[in-house]
């Protein structure tokens, strides 16, 4: 898969950030469910230092299955809410939300922390599922 940016669709950030159901009715009480606290894996491996001061905490991150992807088939690439590439979950951490994934579960997450590493930026998130 190329890093070339993804249009994220602005009704699955909708229902990632608890708005609406999958039938567009208002959903007041909807909760996350956190799963696990992990890194972003392969920040080395994109264009990080443009996409950097763009990134804050609590912003949301867009999880996307890559079944394809030739190194993992249980890969799961992870965006910006503007659709640019950041990396992955790392693959010791990714076979049950990749499951969950698969079973149609809405499975995102939200940027806890990021700090430099000489050229190595670490991105450190927390994931969440939502019932939808």
């Amino acid at each position: 898969m190329d890093d070339a940016i993804v249009k994220i669709d602005p009704k699955l950030l909708a229902l990632i950030n608890g708005a609406f159901d999958k039938g567009g009715l208002l959903m007041p009480f909807t909760q996350e469910i956190f799963l696990i606290e992990t890194h972003v894996a392969g920040t080395s491996h994109v264009p990080i230092k443009d996409m950097e001061p763009g990134l804050a905490a609590n912003d949301v991150l867009v999880f996307k299955r890559e079944p394809e992807n030739e190194h993992d088939a249980l890969a799961i690439r992870i965006h910006d809410e503007k659709g640019h590439k950041l990396g992955y979950v790392p693959q010791a951490k990714n076979e049950i939300l990749a499951r969950l994934m698969d079973a149609g579960k809405l499975v995102f997450g939200k940027l806890v922390e990021k700090h430099w590493h000489e050229e190595w930026l670490k991105l450190e998130i927390k994931v969440f599922m939502r019932e939808v």
